[in-house]
């Protein structure tokens, strides 16, 4: 028979072992540090002070980040023959305190002088086309160091020289040449079908009142059989003058972003390969190797803390957990 658990077998804990600190870890890296003590305490009838489960995390966090190595020298040996790579940013929110004195060496509360913002992370994926499980890389820093990141999570789902990649991402430019600028002739680049649907359907109800969704269903087709021209030709007739502005103007706004793009549309091949023709793989991941811990209600972090711990959430999404516990010596806690 289950006996109840009892708060008088709980543990208070003076040092940490190096299990305990990864057990610590395991929740700091996934729900807010004041939710770790009721976790430890649920789950293992362990007792430990916020400010202890927070400073545990936050040292494997910047250790992680701290000993990252980034690969992007394209190996020559046995690879994988294709990849499938996606890359997109999202917002995660940063603050920015001020230092802690001011002029006159009075001490300063924090908490009315800061500053919030919001600062793009970005996230890369990469697998083989035979697998389902993709590796990442992430940074906050700028698209050639998103470039860094991209190959260095391509490299470790099996690029070689000889390996093709098929690149699927938005409209933003600076995805596409750091496509282009790591993969070169090896990739082609193809733009999110979903993404191209949502500036058709905006247009749609110009161009066809009475029945937009048909018109679009109809202008989805062409696009697939890489009738892109078809499309623009339906769009023609409808665009507004040049004197609109671009909220005044979807019609314009579809008819730009298809023409500036011939090259990132061949769905037609694509989908007779079977490869993905819209980028909600790395949206996806966003929610879960991201936003689930670093975009909380109320949470808000420094640059450092946000990448520390971010390092800590792509070391597991990329399965590299127990690499890291099972070669670390134990931190003094």
């Amino acid at each position: 028979m289950l006996r109840p658990f009892s708060r008088a077998a709980e543990v208070y804990c003076r040092s940490y072992s190096l299990p305990l600190q990864r057990a610590i870890t395991d929740f700091g890296a996934d729900v807010p540090f004041g939710r770790i003590r009721e976790k430890l305490r649920e789950h293992h009838g362990i007792e430990v002070p916020i400010s202890s489960a927070q400073a545990i995390t936050q040292n494997h966090a910047a250790c992680v980040h701290q000993t990252q190595l980034l690969h992007t020298e394209i190996p020559t040996k046995a690879g994988v023959e294709q990849l499938i790579v996606e890359m997109d940013g999202t917002l995660i929110p940063i603050v920015e305190a001020p230092d802690a004195v001011d002029e006159d060496g009075n001490q300063i509360d924090r908490r009315t002088t800061r500053q919030t913002r919001f600062k793009e992370v970005r996230l890369a994926l990469a697998r083989s086309s035979e697998e389902c499980q993709p590796k990442f890389g992430a940074t906050f820093g700028s698209p050639d160091d998103a470039g860094d990141s991209l190959l260095d999570c391509a490299i470790a789902a099996g690029l070689v020289a000889n390996t093709q990649v098929h690149a699927v991402g938005d409209g933003a430019q600076w995805i596409a040449n750091t496509v282009k600028a790591r993969f070169g002739d090896q990739a082609t680049y193809l733009l999110d079908f979903y993404h191209l649907s949502e500036y058709l359907a905006a247009a749609s109800t110009v161009c066809a009142p009475t029945h937009p969704d048909t018109w679009l269903e109809q202008q989805q087709q062409h696009l697939k059989r890489n009738g892109w021209q078809q499309v623009l030709s339906a769009l023609r007739p409808n665009l507004e003058p040049e004197t609109a502005t671009d909220e005044q103007a979807p019609v314009t706004a579809a008819y730009r972003y298809i023409e500036n793009r011939p090259h990132q549309l061949d769905y037609q091949a694509a989908i007779a390969a079977n490869f993905p023709i819209g980028s909600g793989e790395i949206e996806s991941a966003h929610r879960y190797v991201i936003l689930e811990r670093l975009d909380i209600a109320g949470a808000w972090w420094t640059v450092e803390k946000a990448e520390e711990l971010l390092s800590l959430r792509v070391l597991r999404a990329n399965q590299r957990w127990d690499d890291y516990w099972a070669n670390l010596t134990p931190l003094a806690a």
